[in-house]
């Protein structure tokens, strides 16, 4: 059989009938960090596991300059776009 564990996670394979009875402390387990299988008469069909958080501290502006502190953005690209192109990106026919 295969090994069912995942990032030091036991998963639980429960049919459709144990969560519909049990659902709000499943959900809990899940978000407690323990997925669940969904079978259907012992056949997985979904899977639930938690989300992961997403970090709260603000990125920073301008990576760039700290990975790359040479990179340089040259002059040519705030000029304006030839008139095909700038066409292209409206929609229109050249």
């Amino acid at each position: 059989m295969t090994n069912l564990m995942t990032y030091n996670n036991i998963m639980k394979n429960l049919n459709i009938n144990e969560i519909k009875a049990h659902f709000s402390s499943w959900l809990a387990k899940v978000s407690s960090g323990e997925t669940v299988i969904v079978c259907k008469r012992n056949v997985p069909i979904a899977e639930i596991k938690p989300i992961v958080a997403l970090s709260k501290k603000q990125r920073p502006i301008g990576l760039a300059g700290k990975e790359y502190p040479n990179f340089q953005i040259s002059d040519s690209f705030f000029e304006p776009l030839p008139d095909d192109i700038a066409a292209a990106f409206n929609g229109e026919d050249s």
